[in-house]
């Protein structure tokens, strides 16, 4: 199963339109995005890639009533998770957040194969014990290639695309 990662779009529409479409072609089954959409009408966006997405909130995430509400009316495509959120993909367990700390902190758990964070707008990719843990950069491209990562759940292979 290929899941796409992504973090801090930034209200960076034009960027994340061209990130969902590479990720409907790649026929990815997920997306996370580990924060900071910043505005409400980013999630009108992930909403029509019809693809199930799977998100916590940034520290830049301002109207978190209203981030709720749409989240809510989706049709069950975007699921809002708070600070820490988890994902099985099929036994392929997953847990995302925004910050470092928390993210190292998941990572030390033992409990997923994967635990993904933003908010450093810097792609990571590092091991602590067995669980891989990835920052996928950001899709605004504030100081480097914007980007997103794809992760095959059954190889655990993690590719970094640059939009």
């Amino acid at each position: 199963m290929q899941i796409a990662v992504m973090s801090d779009s930034h209200d960076n529409i034009w960027k994340l339109r061209k990130a969902l479409g590479i990720i409907k072609s790649k026929n990815c089954a997920h997306i996370i995005h580990c924060g900071d959409f910043v505005a409400p009408f980013m999630f009108k966006e992930l909403e029509a890639a019809g693809i199930p997405v799977h998100c916590v909130f940034g520290n830049n995430d301002g109207d978190k009533h209203l981030l709720t509400r749409l989240a809510l009316e989706s049709r069950g495509l975007i699921t809002l998770h708070s600070i820490i959120g988890e994902l099985d993909a099929d036994g392929f367990k997953i847990g995302f957040t925004h910050e470092w700390p928390v993210a190292q902190g998941l990572a030390s758990t033992g409990k997923y194969q994967l635990v993904c964070f933003g908010h450093s707008h810097q792609y990571a990719l590092k091991y602590i014990g067995t669980t891989i843990l990835l920052n996928p950069g950001d899709v605004m491209g504030k100081d480097d290639d914007p980007g997103f990562c794809i992760i095959d759940t059954r190889t655990q292979d993690t590719q970094r695309i640059s939009i």
